[in-house]
Order: structure tokens, then C-alpha cells, then sequence
């Protein structure tokens, strides 16, 4: 009830403050009428009248006659004018009127749409509640996969498509080599095959058993959230436990677990994790971008309006849209071409100047991705030797190696 009342005083309020300056209006506008003109004509004549008789140009009479003649045009121009101002405020009344009345009905409308009218004030405690009943009901792996939209397929190069071919055959033929495994997960997953690239990963993850990694375990959750269309279903929760208790800091994997709390209605409980991550660093790590665009509302859900999260880091240097419209209408030759500068000026760069922990990741997953293998475990060395020291700057190369199947 008390939601009702507020609408119809807000209702009440801006109806007000639409039609107040429409009514101001219509009082203005029968002043600059016709009518308006006349009479002030009329009015003027009146006081010619009145100099002429004081200077004897006309007699008494003629003046008296005069001015009755002047003051039934007055009067006719008063009633024109008091008729205009009536019409003119009742038509603007109703335009106001009008307009109110399309703005209640398309709010009604609106809210009736995205709304829930019928539901009920809820509680902490039985919204919490509801939270765990959804946690509980999440479907497992299989269904949420059967139920997550198609992903496009890119297009992608014949060549291309023929050694992921090669190397599904020398998978089939081989399937307990831990880097062909690995190496078909990326693949596949580049190809927009979800499915695939879980199932390779998990045939990976458990060839390696009590000696799988962290990241290869974190890889797993998150190729089964995205082969379940952006859902972490208790299959892939199981997971990101595993991999958590492998390396309890891990960012990626802390970064999920907040995901995980969001899309189970607990803000309060996504926003600790999601702050300890913007606030340890570092400022240009790649999961802090989707942080940012979402956690003042977060801390808002969570009961901590005031809070202010650290300043966002410049993006990542990379090509522009010139850059990238280009590359769309070249052929596969001059696009390889083009990457393959790209990532040489990369590694020039972080040769002579240095660089974050992301772009040194990035680097050698672009190598991977090239085939140039040796190339990328020697930066992963020297990677290794700039940032062993630090487990937070480290874990983002590590990752990056495990994905391009340079260590196990």
C-alpha cells in the first residue's frame, strides 16, 4: 500500500510540474493576442482623445461621442481577449492533462512488463533464503549444457581447420599425451566447440591425477562454465575448490568464486572477495576490468554504499580499430603477417622497456599461438627470473604456460 501512495504523490508531483509552466503559458500567450493589440490601440486613442480636447482641436461633444464609440471597442476587445485566454488555458490544461496521462499508463505498462507486482516485501533473512534454494536447484554440467545457447562459429582458416584436425586424429591415437590434450582444449576452444574442449580438459585432468595443477584444474571450471553458457554449475564449483586448495590465492580462481557468489543472489558475499582482489593488485590485472564496471553496485548490494574502489589502470596497449578494420580485409598471409609484427614489437618492448606481468602472459600465449614453441618457453624463463619472486605477479605467466602446454 505505502508503495501505491508514494507512486500517485510522485504521480500527483510531476503532473504539477508539467502543467504549471503550460498554465503560465496560457496566460502569457493572451497577452501577446490580437485582442490584446486592440485594446491597447483602443486605449491610446482614448488619451488622443483626451489631449485633443484639452488643446480645443475638438469640441465637448465630438469628444464624448468619441470616447463612447473608443469604449464599446474596448469592451469588445476585452470580451475577445478573456474568451482566447479561456480557450488557450483549457487547450493547454488538456494537452497537459494528455500527456500525464501517457506517462502514468506507459509507467504502468512498464512496470506491469519488468515488474512483480504481486510479490511481497522481502526480508534479509528470507531473501537469503531464496539465494540457497537457488544455489541448491542449479542444474548439474550435462543439463546446463544442453540448455546453453549455440555459440557462433568463427571462420577460420582452411589450414587452420585441417591441423586441428591432425591433431583431434593424433589425440584419438595418443589420448593419455597430457600436451596433445592440452593443446586440443585451446583448439577447440578457439573454435567455439565448448563441449570438446571441456572434454579434453577433463581427460587431461584426470590422466594427471594428484599431479594436476592448479591452473589446469582452474582451466577445467572455466571451460565447463562456458560450455554451460556462462553458468558455474556444481560440477564446475567442485572444480574451482580444487583448485583453490591447490593455491588458495589464486586470482583467477577467486575472481570465479565471486562470480559464483553474484549469480547466486549473495552480493554480500561477492563483494568481499571481488574487493581483496581490486585492492591487492595488481591495477592492470585483466580480471580487474570486469570488477570495475560493477563494483560500486556490489558494494551498494552489500550494505557499503561509501566505498570507492582503487583508480582503473590504463588498458593494455594492442590495435586500434584502424588497425583491426584492416585486418578483417586482408588475406590469411598478411594477417599472419600483421600478428606476427605485432607480437615481435610486443617482445622488442618488453625487451628494452619492461612490462607488466599480463603483457609478458600475453606475449607468450601469442607466441604459442604463432607455433613458436622454443620461442615462448624461453620468454617463460626469462619471465620467471623478472617475477618468481612475486606468487601475485607470477600467476598470470604460469597460466599462460600451462594453456600453451609449456609446463605440466
Amino acid at each position: 500500500m505505502m508503495f501505491w501512495l508514494f507512486c500517485a504523490f510522485l504521480t500527483l508531483a510531476v503532473g504539477a510540474a508539467i502543467a504549471a509552466p503550460l498554465l503560465r503559458r496560457a496566460a502569457t500567450d493572451a497577452q501577446d493576442s490580437a485582442a490584446a493589440f486592440d485594446l491597447q490601440v483602443y486605449r491610446d486613442q482614448l488619451r488622443e482623445v483626451d489631449r485633443d480636447l484639452e488643446r480645443d482641436i475638438i469640441s465637448l461633444d465630438e469628444a464624448q461621442r468619441l470616447k463612447t464609440e473608443i469604449g464599446r471597442k474596448v469592451l469588445d476587445a476585452d470580451r475577445r481577449m478573456a474568451t482566447e485566454a479561456t480557450r488557450r488555458r483549457t487547450g493547454n490544461a488538456l494537452a497537459a492533462l494528455t500527456m500525464l496521462g501517457l506517462l502514468l499508463a506507459g509507467t504502468f505498462a512498464l512496470y506491469l512488463r519488468e515488474g512483480q507486482p504481486g510479490s511481497p516485501d522481502l526480508p534479509i533473512a528470507r531473501r537469503i533464503a531464496l539465494a540457497e534454494r537457488a544455489y541448491d536447484s542449479r542444474p548439474d554440467q550435462a543439463a546446463a549444457e544442453a540448455a546453453a545457447p549455440a555459440i557462433p562459429t568463427p571462420e577460420v582458416d582452411e589450414d587452420y581447420a585441417t591441423l586441428v584436425q591432425d591433431l583431434r586424429d593424433a589425440v584419438a591415437a595418443r589420448p593419455d599425451d597430457p600436451q596433445g590434450l592440452t593443446l586440443l582444449a585451446t583448439s577447440e576452444a578457439r573454435l567455439g566447440n565448448m563441449t570438446a574442449a571441456r572434454e579434453a580438459q577433463q581427460k587431461l585432468v584426470d590422466h594427471l591425477g594428484d599431479k594436476v595443477s592448479a591452473g589446469q584444474l582452474l582451466q577445467l571450471a572455466a571451460l565447463m562454465t562456458e560450455a554451460a553458457g556462462g553458468l558455474i554449475t556444481p560440477d564446475a564449483e567442485e572444480v574451482l575448490a580444487r583448485a583453490l586448495q591447490k593455491d588458495p590465492r589464486m586470482p583467477q580462481g577467486r575472481y570465479m568464486l565471486g562470480l559464483l557468489q553474484l549469480q547466486n543472489g549473495r552480493p554480500d558475499r561477492a563483494f568481499p572477495v571481488w574487493r581483496r582482489l581490486l585492492e591487492e593488485g595488481p591495477p592492470d590485472a585483466p580480471w580487474n576490468q570486469p570488477i570495475q564496471a560493477s563494483i560500486r553496485d556490489l558494494a551498494w548490494l552489500a550494505g557499503q554504499p561509501d566505498y570507492v574502489p582503487p583508480e582503473a589502470a590504463p588498458a593494455l596497449p594492442g590495435p586500434d580499430g584502424d588497425q583491426m578494420q584492416a585486418a578483417e580485409d586482408m588475406s590469411p598471409q598478411d594477417r599472419q603477417q600483421m600478428i606476427e609484427g605485432m607480437v615481435a614489437r610486443l617482445e622488442g618492448r618488453l625487451a628494452e622497456q619492461g612490462g607488466t606481468p599480463q603483457e609478458w602472459a600475453r606475449l607468450i600465449g601469442s607466441l604459442a599461438v604463432l607455433g613458436q614453441t622454443d620461442r615462448a618457453r624461453a620468454i617463460y624463463a626469462e619471465a620467471q627470473s623478472r617475477f618468481g619472486d612475486t606468487p601475485e605477479a607470477i600467476a598470470p605467466i604460469n597460466t599462460a604456460a600451462e594453456q600453451a602446454g609449456l609446463i605440466q
